[in-house]
């Protein structure tokens, strides 16, 4: 919480970095409350965010509305957000493993600030940032902040138009995925929220439009795809390996079957399962919790499809 955050310098560095992204980002203003509003709670979210091999790479303190306090049709309208559907990604890796090119990625630096407001919002000053003599005054917000229930629709409506102005086509399929030809040239981008992958057969256009992004909206150039969406990813000359073995492990650690014997078979063939009436009753919730985490896995793993489906009748 934020009184233990207050007293680690890790966190608190992560608190001054979010506010100044946020203010850089014009995001707000000091705003006495009109009468007839109520103004939006906020709080601080913690995350220490990992790579692939589970080892802390940099902590993040978010700034959070606390958006279940919002009333439709007066704080928002429509919120409604695509985001590409891991079949998309994985063809994108296919297709870029078939033509010997490079998948790179980008990280949109606090993506839903970026997003415009068409709603008078207003919300509470932060705890650790209230201003001094100006305590019973609240921020009106002129970008989307994160926890707002418009805000992820807010950030797709402004890089979708973003990326229109610079002559990528949407495809009518797929609406995260963008495609932009220049003579022979292509370049594909796919976007996951705030995480953008792109590939094509022309390096300059990676170039170009790296820069231009970053200039737009203050992005991080990751590198090469490695990680993506629990997801991951390792390019070479032989061609583009995907894996999920972290994932994977924190699922049998979750479930506390670390210990159990590997077999290549994931069900035997005619097994039929049915109810056991007699037997002790299983918590809905873990097995719901244990199917969906067996479902992610199949995005890399057909040979556990068939197992994965028979259990999923059981929810």
């Amino acid at each position: 919480n934020f009184k233990e955050a207050q007293e680690k310098k890790t966190w608190g560095n992560a608190m001054e970095e979010e506010i100044k992204s946020i203010q850089k980002n014009d995001t707000w203003e000091l705003a006495s409350l009109p009468n007839g509003h109520k103004a939006i709670g906020v709080k601080w979210m913690y995350k220490a965010k990992k790579n692939a091999n589970g080892e802390i790479e940099r902590y993040k303190a978010r700034l959070v509305a606390k958006g279940y306090s919002q009333r439709a049709g007066i704080d928002y309208d429509e919120v409604f957000a695509p985001v590409a559907r891991l079949e998309t990604v994985r063809l994108i890796i296919s297709l870029a493993a078939q033509n010997k090119w490079r998948i790179h990625q980008m990280d949109v630096k606090s993506a839903f600030l970026n997003g415009d407001l068409n709603e008078e919002v207003y919300i509470e000053q932060p705890q650790g940032f209230i201003i001094k003599g100006e305590e019973d005054k609240v921020l009106r917000l002129k970008k989307a902040l994160y926890g707002l229930k418009q805000a992820p629709r807010a950030w797709n409506t402004r890089i979708e138009k973003y990326f229109k102005e610079k002559d990528f086509i949407k495809c009518p399929y797929e609406h995260a995925l963008y495609i932009k030809t220049q003579n022979n040239d292509i370049l594909i981008a796919c976007l996951y929220v705030d995480d953008l992958i792109f590939t094509g057969n022309n390096p300059s256009m990676f170039e170009k439009f790296k820069m231009e992004m970053i200039k737009e909206f203050e992005m991080t150039y990751i590198g090469l795809m490695s990680y993506y969406l629990g997801i991951e990813v390792k390019q070479d000359d032989d061609g583009i390996f995907i894996t999920q073995e972290a994932y994977a492990k924190e699922v049998l650690k979750k479930f506390k079957m670390d210990d159990s014997n590997p077999v290549c078979t994931p069900m035997e063939c005619g097994t039929k399962l049915s109810k056991h009436e007699e037997g002790e009753s299983i918590d809905p919730t873990i097995f719901k919790s244990l199917v969906g985490s067996l479902r992610y896995l199949t995005c890399i793993r057909p040979d556990i499809l068939y197992a994965v489906r028979v259990v999923s009748r059981y929810m």
